[in-house]
This record gives structure tokens, sequence and C-alpha cells, in this order.
């Protein structure tokens, strides 16, 4: 694969920054990766592990003369960040974010870019529930999808460009509106990960208050539900204070679809349940068909030699 980007700047060097740089290196994709972090052990890891050149001590040195810049820090400091780099961007340089809400990002970083810089905020939807710069890999993108949400005045030249780079790291890539992408992902994401983090809570109270075995006997529904509550808590708190309205909102939805499972219970209408369970079973079946996770036998999480 020829080179896409002369010098890449990864500001932020967890998951999906790490795996960007490994992605890249083995494609040859970038000329140069440069990286900066707050944490002085995390920029030693960055240069330990080699997924990227060299490592600045501040934002503003590591974006300059970069023909790329990938804001992949939390949400919530993005604002800061946009603030100190933009005196230092390079003219026609093209701006990336990874974050999982759009608008709020888009309302951050735009007051604080020069003109001339291409700024395409962007979604990975890729991820494990670990972070960190020994997190990633350079096969996490692998028919995932990447979301790009332009702003009107986006230079055609320059989406097509940072698309070719997200589909040589072996992405899916799709275009779509801010306020479109953050209900979807309230959907597909922020909710789900609400109920994760509130059904571990919930076992956890029951735990202190009876000592029950709710650890030791965890079966799949709860282990899974664990793996999902164990991400980033700095990131999904990011994520709820910044995309509010969307999560409140499929919250709503899924409040009046428990009330209607609550009754079918309440009534013993099997029926009910079994026509409920039935049609929405098949939304599994289409993420398996759309080659999104794969029907293997899991429930057991049994070791294949």
């Amino acid at each position: 694969m020829s080179r896409i980007y002369d010098r890449v700047a990864l500001i932020g060097l967890g998951l999906i920054a790490s795996s960007m740089g490994h992605a890249m290196k083995r494609q040859g994709l970038a000329g140069g990766i440069v990286g900066h972090a707050r944490s002085a052990e995390t920029r030693a890891a960055a240069l330990e592990l080699g997924f990227v050149d060299r490592v600045c001590n501040t934002a503003a040195e590591a974006v300059a003369g970069a023909d790329l810049v990938v804001l992949a820090t939390p949400v919530g400091v993005m604002a800061e960040v946009a603030a100190e780099i933009g005196p230092h961007l390079a003219p026609g340089a093209t701006l990336t974010d990874v974050g999982s809400v759009k608008q709020a990002v888009i309302d951050a970083v735009q007051p604080h870019l020069p003109d001339g810089v291409h700024f395409i905020p962007g979604h990975p939807l890729a991820g494990t529930e670990h972070s960190g710069p020994r997190s990633g890999f350079a096969s996490l993108f692998r028919n995932r999808w990447w979301l790009f949400t332009p702003l009107p005045d986006t230079d055609p030249a320059a989406l097509a460009r940072l698309r070719t780079l997200c589909e040589a790291m072996e992405a899916n890539v799709d275009v779509m509106d801010p306020a479109h992408h953050d209900l979807v992902l309230a959907v597909v994401s922020h909710t789900p990960h609400l109920i994760a983090y509130t059904m571990v809570g919930v076992a956890d109270h029951l735990r202190r208050v009876s000592q029950s075995e709710v650890i030791k006997y965890s079966a799949s529904g709860f282990r899974d539900f664990t793996r999902i509550a164990a991400s980033d808590p700095v990131m999904w708190r990011d994520v709820f204070l910044t995309n509010k309205e969307a999560t409140l909102d499929i919250l709503g939805r899924f409040t009046e679809e428990l009330f209607v499972l609550q009754r079918a219970i309440r009534m013993g209408d099997g029926a009910a349940l079994h026509d409920y369970f039935t049609r929405t079973r098949a939304i599994r079946r289409g993420i398996i068909e759309a080659g999104q996770d794969t029907d293997a036998p899991d429930f057991g999480r049994t070791k294949i030699e």
C-alpha cells in the first residue's frame, strides 16, 4: 500500500490511536507518525511499542507540520486541545477525531480552527473493553464501520483521502449527519453501555447486601454485562454528558418496552413474550449476516485449542 499522508499526529495514545498507529505502520500509510499524551508513562509506552516514531511533550508541538491530525482524547477535553493546537495546524491539513459523539465535538472543536484546515469529524465503531496504549492492535478496524459526519463546506478531496486511509486500515466507511449519528449511537452503543453499568451496579448491591454468589456464579449474560461495564469510565462519562438528549430519548423508549414486558410477565402472557423474543432475536441474526459478529457458541466461553 502506498503512503497516503506524509506526517500523522496522534493526540491521545489510547486504544484507538495505538491501533491506528499499528495499522498505518503495517501498511506503510504514513511517512511518519508523531504522538502526544499528557502522561509521560503513556508517551514512553508508545515509543516502546513502536506505533509512533516520535512523541512530543505538548499537543501543539506534535501537530506542527502534520497533514493529518487525529484527536483521540476524551470528548470532554477536545475543546481545550483544539484551542491549544489551532494556531499550530498547517494550512491544508486535515483534522479528524474518533469521538463517540459528533455534534458536541463539532461545537467544541470548530470555533478554534483557522481557515484552510479541513475538519472532518469521525468515529470508528471499533474497540474493546480495554484502554491505554498497550491495548491497541493493527486489525482492530477490520470489517468495522468508520463513520464520518462532514460539515457542509467539507472539501470532497480531503474526505476522499481520509476515506482511503480508513479503508486501507480495512474499515468500512460511511457518511451521515451528526445528529443522526448521535441518535443511532445512542441505540447501538450508548444506552446498552448505560444498561450494562446499571445491571452490574444492581448485582454489586445484591452482593454487598446478601453476600450472595452473584459474582461466583456469573453466567454468560451477566458476564457479558461486566465486560461492557469494564470500559473506560472517563470516556463514557463524557459520552453521556455530551449526547444527553439522544440517550434520554432512547432510555425513555427502553423504559416503555420494559413496561410492556413487565406487564406480559405479570399477566402470564406467554404468547406475547414468545412473539417479542422471536422478533428481537432476528436482530441478532441480522448482525451476524452483516459480518459484525460470528455465530460461534460463546455461552460457556470454552477455549478452542
